[in-house]
């Protein structure tokens, strides 16, 4: 007989059991106790504002300020659960700071009380900052400039399958904005670090791009990578034209024969469209010798072709004549 399952649902009865008795206990002291007034520390945003527009932050301002609340159980149970959403706020005003200014953050709050921002229908009212004390504002010159974007991301295709060409981004750079000093260490961005595998066709994706910090701001936050994938295939190309290269002034080489074929490794569609005369197919005249008949000829394939094989005739001779003045 099974006895695992009768005990399993025991405990999961008690653990309801618990939970039913702690959600009881905690709706009984929002509704009657908490009606008493209590202290309790809250995080709170900080917002930084009037920043002149041609300045920009040196170093980064606090997000956070932890400070004491006064008010009843009530309010402070719901202050707690919804101060994301319900306005709460610390105010700096950075009007007229031009490059440095030090705030000491209870003393500030106290001459200006309107900067607390608390929501009038929670009844609280503000007691002090327990940390940080005090926030020392660094402003700099504010600039904008161009970047190029760097590719962290490694694709790795399905077996039988190849990347055509490069990987396409868009756009290949961007302007990104912050202060002089900052931006004068900057030379790229950087995309996140990501592998993409067993992928078998096109593939199009937005991928996000490595953030350098709140002070510094790109005009996007990502880019679109564009990735040619396609079956590997092979085929025959013909008629490739053979060419001599350093030829001396005065001298006339005829290659025979003038063209060859070979095969082609690659993306299925690519090789379909590929064309003799986009191989290269050389001879260097610095090797001849008058007592040498044949010469193994050197192949050059596009980037994006992943290789060849099987070229006919694999020696070729060269016929050398002057030129007649």
């Amino acid at each position: 007989m099974n006895f695992n399952r009768p005990i399993e649902s025991l405990l999961k009865q008690k653990i309801s059991l618990s939970i039913g008795a702690f959600g009881l206990a905690l709706l009984l002291w929002i509704f009657v106790v908490s009606k008493n007034e209590y202290t309790m520390v809250l995080d709170l945003p900080i917002e930084a504002r009037n920043l002149n527009a041609q300045k920009a932050h040196e170093k980064e301002v606090p997000l956070f300020a932890s400070v004491r609340l006064r008010g009843t159980g009530r309010d402070l149970f719901k202050s707690f659960l919804l101060k994301n959403f319900a306005g709460f706020k610390l105010v700096l005003d950075l009007e007229g700071i031009s490059k440095e200014y030090e705030f000491i953050l209870n003393e500030y709050f106290e001459k200006y009380p309107q900067k607390v921002v608390l929501p009038l229908n929670y009844n609280l009212s503000f007691i002090e900052v327990i940390y940080p004390n005090k926030i020392n504002i660094s402003l700099d010159e504010y600039l904008i400039k161009k970047v190029p974007i760097l590719s962290n991301i490694h694709v790795d295709p399905s077996p039988g399958y190849i990347i055509v060409g490069k990987p396409k981004m868009f756009p290949i750079e961007l302007e990104i904005a912050g202060p002089k000093k900052e931006l004068a260490l900057i030379n790229h961005i950087d995309t996140v670090v990501d592998t993409i595998s067993g992928i078998t066709t096109f593939y199009k994706s937005n991928v996000p791009l490595k953030s350098l910090g709140r002070l510094i701001e790109y005009s996007q936050k990502s880019i679109e990578l564009n990735l040619d994938v396609q079956e590997i295939s092979e085929r025959i190309i013909v008629d490739i034209p053979v060419a001599v290269i350093n030829i001396p002034l005065g001298i006339r080489v005829f290659p025979s024969p003038q063209t060859i074929s070979l095969t082609v490794v690659g993306g299925v569609n690519r090789i379909a469209k590929l064309k003799p005369d986009e191989i290269r197919v050389v001879i260097n005249f610095d090797d001849w010798n008058h007592q040498k008949q044949f010469y193994e000829p050197r192949v050059i394939i596009p980037n994006d072709i992943l290789d060849w094989r099987d070229i006919s005739p694999k020696n070729l001779e060269i016929a050398v004549a002057r030129e007649l003045k």
